[in-house]
């Protein structure tokens, strides 16, 4: 019985260390892991607070401080298993082999969402401006992640790649604060250019919506069996849609009055 009693207690003894020693990874590795998920969500706070300060897009803000906080974090555990003694080598290979496979299956989508960062950081435009891009035009609904939403003149709504945008050129009429319309019209050869330039600068007088610098002008280029006439005029962005409808009815009911022969091709009759 004394033999046995000696030999577990000399067992113990043998165990009593490696325990202990265990026992101390382990309340350290529990330290570091409370310390270092503090400091992590500190550092992510005055990052955000910095972000702010800078006036980065919300979206944009709140996703880099999700991606910086989950990769601090995974760190920080792989950081927290290795002191405990569990092996981490095969699991980040794990880790970086799936990371690489989804990354070439998502390839299309991870190249929407880095154009959604470019244009959310260098913000080419903003919700509520007017663009045109690779046949798509419209106003700016919503900026995502992975696309843009656009509404077009016809009510419709567009969906727009982000990895489209950031790569095409982008037209923003929303950007400046003035732009020039234009109304174009087909007069024959036989009409008299001087008398359309007056009559179509006279519409222009007295309208509060359309800009006096720089003056609206009148263009006319020679065209194989007519002249085309571009009355142009600056105004805001806004108001381009309805002033060039306005002023192509105007203009189409002044010169027929006067007896110009709108699109007519006398020259084909001689």
């Amino acid at each position: 019985m004394e033999h046995q009693v000696n030999s577990l207690w000399t067992q113990l003894n043998g165990w009593l260390p490696t325990v202990l020693g265990y026992v101390g990874q382990v309340v350290l590795a529990v330290i570091v892991f409370l310390v270092g998920w503090t400091i992590i969500n500190m550092v992510t706070r005055a990052m955000g607070r910095m972000m702010a300060a800078s006036h980065i897009e919300p979206t944009l803000r709140g996703f880099l401080l999700s991606v910086v906080s989950l990769f601090l974090k995974a760190l920080l555990l792989i950081s927290v298993a290795s002191m405990v003694g569990i092996a981490t080598t095969s699991f980040v290979a794990v880790l970086g082999a799936a990371g690489l496979a989804v990354g070439m299956a998502l390839q299309g989508s991870l190249a929407n969402f880095a154009g959604g960062v470019l244009i959310l950081l260098f913000r080419p435009f903003k919700v509520g401006d007017t663009i045109n891009s690779g046949g798509s035009s419209g106003v700016v609904v919503s900026i995502e992640m992975f696309r843009t939403v656009l509404r077009s003149a016809s009510n419709e709504i567009i969906y727009v790649p982000n990895g489209a945008l950031s790569n095409n050129v982008v037209v923003n009429t929303s950007q400046e604060d003035k732009v020039l319309a234009t109304v174009t019209l087909l007069i024959d050869y036989a009409d008299d250019t001087d008398k359309a330039r007056a009559m179509l600068l006279a519409l222009l007088q007295g309208d509060a919506l359309v800009l006096d610098s720089p003056v609206p002008a009148v263009s006319f280029l020679p065209q194989p069996a007519n002249i085309s006439v571009g009355l142009g005029f600056w105004c805001a962005p806004a108001n381009v849609a309805p002033l060039v409808g306005k002023y192509s009815e105007a203009a189409i009911k002044a010169l027929k009055q006067e007896g110009f022969r709108l699109g007519v091709n006398t020259r084909a009759a001689e």
